[in-house]
Parts: C-alpha cells; structure tokens; sequence
C-alpha cells in the first residue's frame, strides 16, 4: 500500500500542516525539510500529482505549441525553457502544429483541456483569435518571435528589422549594389519585419528596392531551394543575396551548389542562424545569429512570473532583443565574375 502523509507525520513526529506545506513549496524549518525528506526515502512517497492538482486548480504543467519540431531555432529555445520550468518542477507538453492554424487552434483546446497552468507559443498565424479563451480562463501566454493582432499577452522577440538591415548594409560596404532577398511569408510577423529592415537598408543607400530582387519563400529548405533558382533566374546581375530564415539558407546553398554558382567569387551570400551549417560550408557563410538562450531566458521569467508573482494583472510586456552578426568568407568585396553562362 502507498505511503501517506500521514505515515510521514506518524514517522517525523509533525503536523499534516507542516508536511503539506513542504510538499507544496512553502517554507519549513530546516530541521523539518531533513526529517520529511528523510521519511519520504524511507517510506518510497509519491505525491499524486493528479489530486494534488485537483485541491489547487494548478497541474505544474506548461503548455507548448510550435510551428515545426524539426526547426533548430524552436528546438533550441524550448530545449533550454524546459530545462529551467524542470528545475521550478514544471513538466511540459509540447505539440507540433505543423505550421497549420487549424492544428494550432487544436491544439490550444486540448491544452486547456489538459488544465495546463500556463502556454508558450510560436504562432503560425497573423490573428490567433483562439488564445483569447485561453487568457480568459486566467492562464499566462507567452508568445515567441512572434506578435499577434487584437491579443493582449507577453511576448518576446529579437529585432528582425535591424538585423536585417545591419546584414544588408554589410554587403552594401562590400560594394554590392545589387542585392536580392529571399523572405518569407507576407503574412508572418517576422517575415514583415525583416522585409522592412532590407527596405529601410536599401533606402538609405540611395538603391531602389526592385520586385524582381524579392523572392518570398515559405520558412523551409525546399522553399528556399526554389525561391533562390527563382531569384538567380530572374536576375542575371545580381552580385549579392541575402536569405531571412535558417531553413532557407540551407535550401538555397543546395541549389547555389546544384547551379554550380562559386560564393564569394560569383555570388556573395549572407544567411540567417545555424551556425552549425555556417561553419560546415564551404567558404564559412557569414550569418545573422539569434540569442536563443536568452530568448529561452526571457521566455521562462515572464511565465514564472505571471504564475508566481504577487501581481497577476501586471500589464503585458514585449522583450526586444539584439541579434548577433557572425563573419564569415561569402561576402566578395567589390564585384564578381561572370556567371550567366551557366544557364
């Protein structure tokens, strides 16, 4: 038969007031934390989480709802925020929406559903309209890399306009003047605003911004593979290329190789995160980078916060934060060869 708390008061000689509050998180005096904790080894106790839950309306379970599992920049942040709500005692369920809104509003219901105390998600939609039962129930959402119209929530992002706008002013220096772009989806915030920042850095040098040097891709690699044979076709005089997402930059070194194009010699190129596969390429790319530890950070406080804090009803917060910039050797100072004969 399971042991009891009250075979822990038998053991230790204490209240049910004062075991209770120990298993609940509360101060005990350290005379008693050694004496319960020695008495839960000894007698193999095992809180039911379930009851536990069902006395105190929390589950000390977080929600997590993702575009795709298999992107590195998801798996890196929610590997480190599960590792901090793990040493808070918070469990998590995560769920892979496929980039589909319909799965995400899904999978928002079975989460509330499954009573979780709290939700971190990354948006695959522009409205996310179906949150607002979720916040309405009281429960903290935490938004990453993305900003939702009409939901009021914590949110924290990188600055995709500066990040962009720094990374194409560099090949503007290198004395690139024609510049192409592979973006992603019209509708996704931070494709918006990385369009924006390759804009604004375009502007300020005096070069017009050409449709035919704009390539919107879908966030992954076969996207970017096609979006840079688009690009390439399109502009036999384009000597630079900038690519706004991880899984792009890979699809469109794999086509860069399939077309036989040389980086830096015909081609400079600059991609976005996966320092990893930057530094696997040959030339190393020179990439934009993402905090995504600091990202996870930042994550992980403004839920514990909210589920902890004395104030609930804090108005919501949105954390900016600054991308890094890595060099590498695909950027070509001043010109290129000829590469048209290729076709």
């Amino acid at each position: 038969m399971a042991a009891t708390m009250k075979d822990i008061a038998k053991k230790t000689g204490l209240g049910l007031a004062t075991i209770s509050s120990y298993l609940n998180g509360g101060n005990v005096r350290e005379k008693n934390r050694i004496k319960i904790e020695a008495a839960i080894e000894e007698l193999h106790f095992e809180v039911n989480e379930v009851a536990r839950g069902l006395k105190t309306n929390r589950t000390k379970t977080i929600g997590v709802i993702l575009p795709e599992l298999n992107i590195a920049f998801c798996t890196q942040i929610i590997t480190e925020v599960e590792d901090l709500l793990r040493n808070q005692g918070y469990a998590t369920i995560i769920c892979d929406c496929r980039s589909n809104e319909k799965r995400e509003e899904e999978a928002v219901e079975f989460l509330l559903h499954r009573r979780v105390d709290g939700l971190i998600i990354m948006p695959s939609g522009k409205h996310g309209s179906y949150l607002k039962k979720f916040i309405s129930a009281g429960k903290p959402v935490v938004l990453i890399d993305r900003e939702l119209e009409e939901i009021e929530c914590d949110c924290v992002l990188v600055d995709n306009e500066s990040a962009v706008k720094d990374a194409v002013e560099k090949l503007i220096l290198a004395g690139h003047t024609r510049i192409g772009i592979i973006i992603g989806p019209s509708d996704i915030y931070t494709a918006k605003r990385r369009y924006t920042g390759y804009c604004m850095a375009m502007e300020q040098a005096g070069l017009a911004v050409e449709e035919r040097l704009i390539v919107r891709g879908d966030y992954t690699i076969e996207g970017g593979a096609a979006a840079m044979k688009k690009l390439v076709n399109k502009n036999p005089d384009m000597t630079a290329v900038f690519v706004s997402n991880c899984e792009m930059t890979m699809g469109a070194i794999i086509e860069i190789n399939e077309l036989g194009i040389k980086i830096p010699e015909q081609l400079s190129f600059v991609g976005f995160d996966n320092l990893e596969f930057a530094k696997a390429n040959i030339p190393k790319l020179s990439i934009v980078t993402q905090p995504t530890k600091e990202i996870a950070g930042q994550v992980f406080e403004l839920l514990l916060e909210r589920l902890e804090g004395t104030d609930k009803q804090k108005k919501s917060q949105t954390v900016k934060l600054k991308t890094g910039f890595i060099e590498g050797k695909s950027v070509n100072v001043s010109g290129r060869k000829e590469w048209s004969s290729i076709y």
